[in-house]
């Protein structure tokens, strides 16, 4: 009974790193689009007229 206990925590366990890993690269990731398209928008505001 232990032993399934601790195959399922060791796997669950696993998957959480992974899980968060992944959050991080994709934070990391739209930030630094939303930063450079933002400086993008920045570099044409004198092309835009409303």
């Amino acid at each position: 009974m232990d032993e399934k206990l601790y195959k399922k925590m060791k796997s669950i366990g696993a998957g959480d790193l992974i899980l968060g890993i992944l959050t991080l690269v994709f934070g990391v990731t739209c930030g630094t689009l939303m930063i450079v398209n933002g400086g993008r928008l920045l570099g044409h505001k004198s092309e835009t007229l409303f």
